[in-house]
């Protein structure tokens, strides 16, 4: 069986699929791009700005699932400019404490969704 996590505090899905899957006590989080969950749009203010609202949407998804940062196991990280690596590298890198930070890859594609630059999609441990 498998469980559906959905969160108001998180944009709605922008097709046909959910926000985040639960089965055998693990959690599939969708790729979250920066979409303010109140207004539907983009931000892109700047790289960080997206980098933390991608990061604040996985957050609502995790707690609506009882689960916080520490469950992740797996980041994928995708940019469209390979050149903004040190800069999202420095917010993602306070989300996670370092010798807990999860497995992770980060690789530059042609374009993201809605014309974001970064998304990122998780995989939890539920304890």
């Amino acid at each position: 069986m498998k469980k559906i996590i959905n969160s108001a505090h998180a944009p709605a899905p922008v097709g046909p699929y959910n926000q985040a899957v639960i089965h055998n006590n693990t959690m599939y989080c969708s790729g979250q791009i920066a979409l303010d969950p109140v207004t539907g749009n983009l931000v892109t203010d700047s790289i960080e700005a997206e980098t933390h609202l991608v990061m604040s949407n996985i957050k609502a998804i995790l707690n609506e699932a009882g689960l916080d940062f520490s469950n992740i196991l797996k980041c994928s990280v995708f940019v469209t400019d390979i050149n903004n690596f040190g800069r999202i590298n420095a917010v993602y890198a306070t989300y996670f404490e370092g010798i807990d930070a999860p497995a992770r890859e980060l690789v530059q594609v042609a374009a993201l969704p809605k014309g974001g630059n970064v998304e990122i999609s998780v995989i939890a441990a539920v304890a």
